[in-house]
């Protein structure tokens, strides 16, 4: 099996994207298919199944990297999971989109970038700071994988705007959705993500202060899961 290789030598061998995908596809067949978590599952899943075919096709200059930082991602989202479903409580970003699931007022648009915003807004930076520890590596080494993975992940954006639009009243101005729809940007998101990893990565050893950072970001990412959640209908 390959292993990684940072600056310094080989390190551990990479982690399984395919179980991460499998994980996902077994959430699919157990939710239905309205349900909110399963709409972020179905596009989050997309989006892993995409990354792993760039991986996979050599997209990436280095593979190992992008498949640690891709599956550290992904982790976090399962561990969120994990939690709701044995009855825990799962971090604050999460908590709007597990709670409004069977909603019949939010669109499923709506679920899908409250899901997008929790995973971008609060998983992305710990995933890095995660990988940097795992590769021995610091965050200016990740920046080409990061941000091909967010290219990829504001392409998919677009796509699913599109596909989960909810019809022609998205055009009328007075209709609540089209203002949340751009209260919210991907692209600002994911820049505040890499902002927020690299404070991460230089408060690694002032634990308390970067444990009260994270908290911070996490009560903020909730908040505006839940704007991104309130019913349009």
């Amino acid at each position: 099996m390959e292993q990684f290789t940072d600056r310094a030598g080989p390190v551990a061998a990479p982690p399984d994207v395919t179980s991460v995908m499998g994980r996902m596809r077994d959430f699919q067949s157990s939710w239905p298919p309205v349900d909110g978590v399963a709409v972020f599952n179905r596009v989050y899943l997309t989006v892993t199944e995409t990354v792993d075919r760039r991986i996979t096709g050599g997209a990436f200059a280095d593979r190992a990297a992008a498949a640690a930082l891709d599956v550290r991602f992904a982790e976090r989202y399962l561990t969120a999971v994990d939690a709701a479903t044995a009855g825990r409580r799962p971090p604050d970003c999460w908590r709007p989109l597990f709670q409004y699931r069977r909603h019949p007022g939010v669109r499923p648009l709506q679920f899908a970038l409250a899901g997008i915003n929790a995973h971008i807004g609060h998983d992305l930076a710990l995933a890095v700071v995660d990988t940097c520890q795992a590769l021995r590596c610091a965050p200016p080494e990740l920046e080409d994988e990061f941000d091909q993975v967010g290219d990829l992940l504001v392409m998919l954006e677009e796509q699913i705007r599109e596909d989960l639009m909810p019809g022609p009243d998205l055009l009328e101005v007075a209709d609540p959705l089209t203002h949340l729809l751009g209260s919210w940007s991907l692209e600002r998101a994911r820049e505040a993500a890499w902002s927020a990893a690299r404070v991460l990565w230089r408060l690694r050893d002032l634990p308390l202060l970067a444990e009260e950072f994270r908290q911070r970001m996490d009560a903020g990412a909730g908040l505006v899961g839940r704007c991104l959640l309130t019913p349009c209908r």
